[in-house]
This record gives structure tokens, C-alpha cells and sequence, in this order.
């Protein structure tokens, strides 16, 4: 007998992450990062996106030839793909086949012997050591306490580890408890606010660029060995 998924536990919010991004937003992704036009609420969310995406990478050398990488929940691919650009060779791995789909199809042919998708756990150990880990919003609907475990067990797998967390702000924490008091079978899984600072000071980390982009808030983490 398999054993039982508690609700709320990392199985289950990860079953619903996967759920959301291959059922029910696939199409909206699509659009939120790639080049069609989208409403001026988006287009913020867009641009913050961007930003984040671009601090993320500013961590990593520009030459990466010979550096092995772990894209930690790649969605459609941007750092996929800017990552192998820099020489990398890249471990992309997400939860949704639709989200890979699309990488895969967006990704210069060019690089893509440097470029591996790979549908999965993003923390799962069989997928190596890494000289480097990269996620972007991908660890932002997990509990403290998963969350602070699943870090702390990449970091002797990776010198380096940069993600982005939702901050614990006044409008982040209203938005979490909007949603836990107003579930909705179609709405997308809570973003889960952290205290980055205290997790930062726990693991040993350094927290980077807050980024505030209309409804996108997020703060880059770096752990370093």
C-alpha cells in the first residue's frame, strides 16, 4: 500500500503545482513569458519576472564551460537557455510536462546538446551534484520547514544555490490568507511567505534583490558552501 499524501505536506503541494502549470495555466504561461501581448497587470508580473531572472544569473560566471547546472523547476526554459549560452551544460528539470513541452520547443537548437529536460523532483538526489543550482519562483509554494530542509540538503551537492522566495510582507501575507480562507479548485497553489532573513541566517545564506514589479514580489537567496 502506498503511502498516504498528507494535504499540505512537499508530495502533495507538489502534486498541486504540478497540476496547475500542465492543466490549468498552461496557456497563460505561454503568453506570461513569451512575447505575446498580455494585460498591463501582467505585463508588471512580466517585467518582474525579467528582473529576477536577470539577478538570478548575474550570481553565475559568464563563462560556465565545463560547469555542470541544475535549472531547479525550469518552467519554459529563459535561464535553460541563457545558461547553456554562457558554455554551461544544464540539468532543467520541472514537474510539468506542458512546461517542458514548451522549453523544449523555445530552446536554440544550437545548444541543445548542452541542455537536458527532465520531468521530476527538483530536489531529488539522484539527479547529482551540481556546480551551481538556479531557481526561479519554483520554491515559493513550500512550508518553512520543508523548504529549509530540501536547501539545506542541496548545498553539499552544490557550492552554490540561488533561488527567489516570496518576502513576507503585508500584501503577500493578505494574498496567503485570502486564499486559505477563499479556496478555489481553479486557482493557482499559495505562495507561501518566508521570512528570507531568518532563513538566510539559519542556513548560512546572503539575501540578494528584493524585486517589486506590481503583483510580483520575490527575493533572490544565495547560499554558498
Amino acid at each position: 500500500m502506498a503511502p498516504a499524501v498528507l494535504p499540505g505536506s512537499y508530495d502533495a503541494t507538489r502534486a498541486r503545482v504540478q497540476t496547475y502549470f500542465d492543466k490549468r495555466a498552461a496557456r497563460a504561461w505561454v503568453d506570461l513569458t513569451g512575447e505575446a501581448k498580455v494585460s498591463r497587470i501582467r505585463a508588471t508580473v512580466r517585467a518582474g519576472r525579467d528582473r529576477m531572472r536577470a539577478t538570478i544569473l548575474s550570481r553565475l560566471p559568464e563563462d560556465l564551460t565545463g560547469a555542470r547546472v541544475l535549472d531547479a523547476g525550469c518552467g519554459t526554459g529563459a535561464k535553460a537557455e541563457a545558461l547553456a549560452r554562457r558554455g554551461a551544460e544544464v540539468v532543467a528539470v520541472d514537474v510539468a510536462p506542458a512546461m517542458l513541452a514548451v522549453a523544449r520547443e523555445r530552446l536554440d537548437p544550437a545548444l541543445r546538446g548542452r541542455v537536458r529536460f527532465m520531468m521530476g523532483d527538483m530536489f531529488d538526489g539522484e539527479l547529482g551534484r551540481f556546480d551551481a543550482v538556479v531557481a526561479q519562483d519554483s520554491m515559493i509554494y513550500y512550508a518553512p520547514r520543508a523548504l529549509t530542509a530540501h536547501l539545506a540538503a542541496l548545498r553539499p551537492r552544490s557550492p552554490l544555490v540561488v533561488t527567489s522566495l516570496a518576502p513576507r510582507t503585508a500584501l503577500l501575507q493578505a494574498m496567503f490568507w485570502a486564499g486559505k480562507a477563499f479556496p478555489r479548485a481553479d486557482r493557482s497553489p499559495a505562495m507561501v511567505p518566508q521570512d528570507v532573513d531568518g532563513l538566510a541566517a539559519e542556513l548560512g545564506g546572503t539575501v540578494l534583490e528584493r524585486v517589486t514589479s506590481g503583483f510580483y514580489i520575490s527575493t533572490a537567496l544565495e547560499l554558498r558552501a
